[in-house]
């Protein structure tokens, strides 16, 4: 499988994950609540409180405090208007899938966002993606040292401060998913920090099986790679944050230990796709 193969196959897997997982959300008790309190919002807006007060439960459980925990709302292929919406309701960290996409609203968004990068990120495509969004504040999906190389050299030339980056890391062993081999993430790792100036190594990704039977064991899988880089660089597991948890199972990263989750369809609602033109 070529790499725009993996790339095509892993976003559908993504969106079907997304998609699915909205429609069999546990509801928080005090949701009806929240809703109700918020009747002149937007649906997502009050679907935003709703999500962080999960999470807030959440790292209760684990015996974490709620800001130890970012929350990214994933606005793929929503509109602007839907995107401001959430903004006004007070949330600056949003991500986003594809390039262009991201290219095409930053600018109409205020510049105080800190926008994620989530999706398969191509070499041809960082020189765009680094110029075009000035308030780009992370790509989290570095996943072999080519694309590391390249943002590491447009970030230089272009003159902008170093990029915080994540090392995605295929948990789960499918071939459709983009990330390095757990037993390869050290030495990517390694390669970012001693050669890469202009990236800042901030932590590890991973996206856990789409019918979330081996979530727990994905997200196991990525704790220990954490314990590996931290032992091995010699730092704290607090400069070492775990991007991990969607939509059906951001609950139960946040209780394994995730300071990252990437939210879509419970905030926004189901993906909308373009229709196929038919002749």
């Amino acid at each position: 499988m070529n790499n725009l193969e993996k790339s095509v196959e892993e976003e559908k897997r993504k969106n079907e994950e997304e998609d699915s997982s909205s429609a069999v959300q546990a509801t928080d008790p005090s949701d009806s609540g929240m809703a109700a309190a918020s009747a002149t919002d937007g649906v997502a807006a009050t679907a935003l409180r709703s999500v962080l007060h999960r999470i807030q439960h959440a790292a209760e459980r684990s015996g974490r405090r709620s800001d130890q925990v970012r929350l990214v709302a994933v606005s793929k292929t929503k509109p602007v208007s839907l995107v401001k919406q959430v903004y006004d309701a007070g949330h600056r960290s949003f991500g986003e899938n594809y390039v262009q996409e991201l290219v095409d609203k930053a600018p109409q968004l205020p510049d105080d966002i800190e926008w994620h990068f989530i999706g398969n990120l191509q070499s041809n495509k960082v020189k765009p993606l680094l110029t075009g969004v000035p308030n780009l504040a992370m790509v989290e999906t570095v996943d072999d040292e080519k694309i590391a190389n390249q943002l590491n050299r447009v970030a230089g030339n272009i003159g902008r401060k170093p990029l915080k980056v994540f090392i995605q890391v295929n948990t789960s062993g499918e071939e459709t998913k983009s990330g390095v081999e757990p037993d390869g993430c050290l030495e990517l790792v390694k390669h970012v920090t001693s050669n890469c100036p202009n990236l800042e190594f901030c932590g590890l990704m991973t996206i856990g099986m789409p019918d979330y039977t081996s979530t727990p064991e994905n997200f196991k899988t990525l704790a220990r790679c954490r314990s590996e880089v931290c032992k091995a660089l010699e730092i704290s597991e607090d400069q070492c944050e775990l991007s991990m948890g969607m939509s059906g199972d951001f609950e139960l990263a946040v209780e394994m230990g995730s300071t990252n989750v990437r939210v879509g369809s419970t905030i926004f609602g189901a993906r909308e796709y373009p229709k196929k033109q038919t002749n």
